[in-house]
């Protein structure tokens, strides 16, 4: 474990944990000292296999289902982790679906799965979370640079749900303000995981339109949310942070 525990004593669920960004971010949080709920929706093996890295590394963690799409569900598993925790300190929402298609194309069945997991997840993990939050709370969410920048045809649905999130940071940050609980998006342009490969098909375009050209790395967007957790952000607050190798620029 990194000797810097500056996140030691606290407590944080990470809303789709489990692969990619989440995972990533769940083994920072970790060896910077929280203890770390992991809501998954279908990778359980993949969260009891992130669990065991974690323990393995010295860290606390357990998994727990938390269908995103489902209000009560996602709800209950957040109050549990703070019952099993003592506390909550720390949510990271980073559970999200990417549904692209030209408008004349795009269902309204996609357009609704969207909007229930990109946008109202987040409010309902947020209010659920803020229940159990003391002075000091962050929340966290996982945004994206498509927020700033589409340059590609099918993708309005997908950057309209994470230019919501700017709109429902900013009027979050001031009502949790009163509170000292910070409330932050994170903005990552390509980043190498499943849903986003660095050797995928469309790998070689967006490293075009990029400052820098290449795939980021979850651990460097795992890096700015663990400084968000931190205190020393303590007063950052409804924020957009774009990490995007220049994507935006």
């Amino acid at each position: 474990m990194n000797s810097n525990l500056h996140l030691s004593g606290k407590a944080a669920f990470i809303n789709g944990g489990s692969r990619g960004i989440g995972a990533a971010t769940a083994r920072r949080l970790a060896r910077d000292g929280a203890k770390v709920a992991i809501g998954y929706g279908a990778s359980a093996s993949a969260a009891e296999a992130l669990v065991a890295d974690i323990e393995a590394q010295g860290g606390t963690a357990f998994a727990i289902h938390a269908d995103a799409s489902d209000a009560a569900a996602l709800t209950r598993a957040i109050d549990q982790a703070a019952e099993r925790f003592g506390r909550l300190d720390i949510l990271v929402n980073s559970a999200g679906v990417l549904k692209l298609g030209p408008v004349e194309e795009f269902s309204l069945e996609d357009f609704d799965a969207t909007v229930a997991v990109n946008i109202r997840a987040v409010f309902v993990a947020t209010k659920a979370a803020v229940a159990h939050m003391k002075e000091g709370g962050r929340v966290i969410n996982i945004g994206s640079t498509n927020a700033q920048r589409m340059p590609f045809v099918g993708g309005a649905a997908y950057a309209m749900s994470k230019s919501a999130l700017v709109g429902l940071v900013k009027g979050l940050a001031r009502d949790l303000g009163p509170r000292n609980i910070t409330v932050n998006n994170v903005a990552p342009g390509p980043i190498d995981t499943d849903m986003n490969p660095a050797e995928g098909d469309f790998a070689a375009s967006m490293h075009g339109l990029m400052a820098l050209q290449r795939h980021g790395h979850a651990d460097e967007v795992a890096a700015m949310v663990a400084y968000l957790a931190g205190p020393e952000a303590g007063f950052v607050t409804g924020a957009d942070l774009l990490i995007d190798g220049g994507f935006a620029a």
